[in-house]
Parts: C-alpha cells; sequence; structure tokens
C-alpha cells in the first residue's frame, strides 16, 4: 500500500513526467513526429561548430582531458569554471562576487528542487513557508518540485492588449499579496512558456519587495541575460545579495551536459554545495570542461548575442508569420515573442479544452503542450489556462510551418 501512494504522488500528478514520457514516446515513434513540444534548443550550425572545437581542444589536452573525465568536482562544481564565471560576471556588469558566489549542478531543474525545499515547506516551529510565483503562467518544471504539498502561491496577470493578435502579461502588483508565510520569490526571464520578458521596473520592483521582506528573488535566466541571450527586448540583468540567478548552458545549446550555474550570496552557495554533496557527490565536469574557456574569453555572452538570440529572433517572427497565413477568421491571440523559443498560443472561449486539442494533434503527429500545466499554485479555475498551447520554434522551418498549418486546422474545427 506504501509503494502504491509512493507511486502515485510522483506519477499521477506530475505534469513534467507526463510530458517528458509523451515526448519520449513520440521521438521512440515508427510514425513522422512534428516535435513542437519539449525544451531542447535548436542545433544552430555556429554553435555546433563552436561546441566541438572546444570539444575537440579538450581531446588533445591529455592532462585537462583526464581531470574532466577521471576527477570528481568539488560539491560548488569545478573550480575553474566558477572563477572564470565570476570574472565574466564582475568585469561585464561589475557585481561585487568571486568564485565563492558560485555553485554548479547536475541542470538548473536539481537547482530548482534544492532551492524551493531549502526556503519552502515545513518550518522547525511548525508553520509552513511557499514559494511565491508574481506572474502566471510560469514554467512547468516548478509544478511539481516541492517534497511538500501546496508549496506554491500564483498570481494572475494583467493583460495588456497590443493589437488584434498580441497581448502581454504584466505583473498585477495591485493584487500581489507577499505574506508572511512567503519564503522566497521566483521568476523566470524570459518565461516559459510565454516567451514575456518582465520589464526592468517590474524586476526593479520585485528585488524591493524581496529586500523588504528579508527574503530571496530567485530569477530564472536559463533562456535569458547575460547569456544565452534568448531576449528580443530591452533587458538588464541584475543581481545582488537578495538575489538568486540562475543560468544555465542548455539553452545555448548543452542540454545533455545538465549544466546549472547558481550566483548567489555565499551562504546560499555553499548550501547547493551541501545538497549537490549529499545528493550528487558533485555535478558532473563535462558541462564546465567545455565552457570554461569561453566563459573566459567572453564568448558565452559573445554568442548569445551575435548568434544564438539573432536566430531565435528571427525564427518567432516567422512563426508569427505562418501563424497569420494558417489561422484566417480562426479566433487566436499570441503573447507577444520577447525571448526563449516559444510562442504562447491563445484560443479565446475555446470550446474544448487545450488538453483536448493537444490530444487530437498529436493524433495528426503534432507534439505541442497544452497550456494547463503551466499554473502551478493558482487556485482559481481561471478559463484561460484551458485555452492555451506552448509551441516550440527551435525545429527547421519547414517542420513549424507544416506543424502551425495542423494545429490551424485543428483549432479552426475545434470551433465548428
Amino acid at each position: 500500500m506504501q509503494f502504491s501512494k509512493l507511486g502515485q504522488k510522483f506519477t499521477a500528478h506530475s505534469g513534467i513526467m507526463q510530458l517528458m514520457a509523451d515526448l519520449g514516446e513520440a521521438l521512440n515513434s515508427d510514425q513522422p513526429m512534428i516535435m513542437l513540444g519539449g525544451g531542447n534548443p535548436a542545433k544552430i550550425p555556429q554553435v555546433q561548430q563552436v561546441l566541438r572545437q572546444r570539444t575537440y581542444d579538450i581531446l588533445l589536452d591529455e592532462a585537462r582531458f583526464d581531470s574532466i573525465i577521471g576527477d570528481y568536482a568539488p560539491p560548488a562544481g569545478n573550480f575553474a569554471f566558477r572563477k572564470a564565471m565570476a570574472d565574466l560576471l564582475r568585469r561585464e556588469f561589475g557585481w561585487k562576487l568571486g568564485p565563492e558566489n558560485i555553485a554548479l549542478t547536475n541542470g538548473s531543474q536539481t537547482a530548482f528542487f534544492y532551492l524551493f525545499n531549502l526556503f519552502g515547506g515545513e518550518t522547525p516551529d511548525g508553520g509552513f513557508r511557499r514559494i511565491l510565483l508574481p506572474l502566471t503562467p510560469e514554467y512547468i518544471g516548478y509544478a511539481d518540485a516541492g517534497v511538500a504539498e501546496d508549496l506554491f502561491v500564483s498570481a494572475k496577470p494583467s493583460i495588456e492588449y497590443l493589437d488584434d493578435v498580441l497581448y502581454k502579461y504584466h505583473v498585477d502588483f495591485a493584487h500581489l499579496d507577499v505574506g508572511d508565510d512567503i519564503a522566497a520569490i521566483c521568476v523566470s526571464r524570459p518565461t516559459n512558456p510565454t516567451g514575456n520578458v518582465l520589464t526592468d521596473k517590474e524586476m526593479a520592483h520585485l528585488a524591493q519587495i524581496a529586500r523588504e521582506h528579508d527574503i530571496p528573488l530567485i530569477i530564472d535566466g536559463a533562456y535569458g541575460t547575460p547569456f544565452p541571450n534568448i531576449i528580443f527586448t530591452q533587458a538588464q540583468p541584475l543581481w545582488d545579495d537578495h538575489i538568486v540567478l540562475l543560468l544555465s548552458l542548455s539553452k545555448l545549446g548543452m542540454p545533455g551536459a545538465r549544466t546549472g550555474i547558481v550566483v548567489a550570496n555565499e551562504t546560499i552557495v555553499q548550501a547547493i554545495a551541501s545538497m549537490n554533496a549529499i545528493a550528487s557527490l558533485a555535478p558532473g565536469n563535462i558541462g564546465a570542461g567545455i565552457a570554461q574557456d569561453m566563459a573566459r574569453t567572453g564568448e558565452l555572452i559573445r554568442l548569445g548575442q551575435e548568434v544564438v538570440g539573432p536566430y531565435y529572433r528571427a525564427m518567432a517572427q516567422k512563426t508569427l508569420g505562418w501563424f497569420a497565413e494558417a489561422m484566417g477568421d480562426t479566433p487566436y491571440r499570441i503573447h507577444k515573442p520577447e525571448g526563449a523559443f516559444f510562442l504562447w498560443v491563445w484560443f479565446p472561449d475555446l470550446p474544448i479544452t487545450s488538453a483536448e486539442l493537444y490530444a487530437r494533434l498529436k493524433d495528426r503527429g503534432v507534439i505541442v503542450v497544452p497550456g494547463h500545466y503551466f499554473f502551478p499554485g493558482l487556485k482559481e479555475d481561471w478559463r484561460h489556462r484551458y485555452e492555451c498551447l506552448r509551441v516550440s520554434y527551435a525545429q527547421p522551418d519547414d517542420v513549424v510551418r507544416r506543424g502551425v498549418a495542423i494545429i490551424a486546422e485543428e483549432a479552426r474545427r475545434a470551433y465548428e
């Protein structure tokens, strides 16, 4: 009976597990699938060339290869990479930090699991503290990261309508409740799934709230600044002692290396290192080894600014155009794409749920992600959450265009 309950806890309600299972099934299917779901980055030729060359350089350096492959890293991660990263951030932004302010994890998902359970959950005095997501929809990967149930509380956004198709979410500060039970604030920037980039003013306001309540502001920068810089609007990076900035090598083009980067005050970094030691002895060396010289020379930032960001900006504009061509009179809206590599497509008053639309698309060989997964911590049964799809445009042009055409066909049928 206990084993049965354990299985239910980690399978029955786990959105990310179901999503990953569906994506794995689709990838292994005998039928050709159009993969517009998942978070795999595009294999951009210029980036792939750099990564292959860096890997080749390591292979030619016997001592370095032996160290990367043959030695455990310290619990906080490869020191040379952490130092190069600290030097880069100090040089570029004037942040007062060193390697003691940086910890590596086996992917940023691991870091979120650590942080959410470090700050949130039951307290020694019998209380319970939660993580505030001030803007929903938010990243699906947060939803099941709490050891304790009911760890998250989130707030509906205000909606700015920009034209007949585009709109934008904003933090609704007038209704944002930061109670005594809030242990930390967390936002992704750009936001996964919507491509929203919180404005500098919104970020400064959230940072001020965090300082006033003496709680951390956790910023998920997996797609953002300073790298991979998949941002199509103005956005200044920020960090101080109350901010925990999470970066990643994944969206630059290295998801298989599973390298998350936590930039925080020394106390938090030491806690992350301790949790690494308990959970996995040490984080992996390979991602840090490949990216070390890229951090030292600033190539990490240059690639984002000159290659990765412009690539996805162009793809976003093309995909918007393909939707405009395909949708015709079918009602739809799209969140203004300001970053990441997804379009968040809203079908107002959709007669079926986005989960059913997802199932119909899957039957047609198109994999997207239904919107209801992206509202962790929202208690209100907001209809909007069942009217949206997340569509990735990180695949080749012909794949994305064919997928968009099929999405339009199935949406049209749903409204008939």
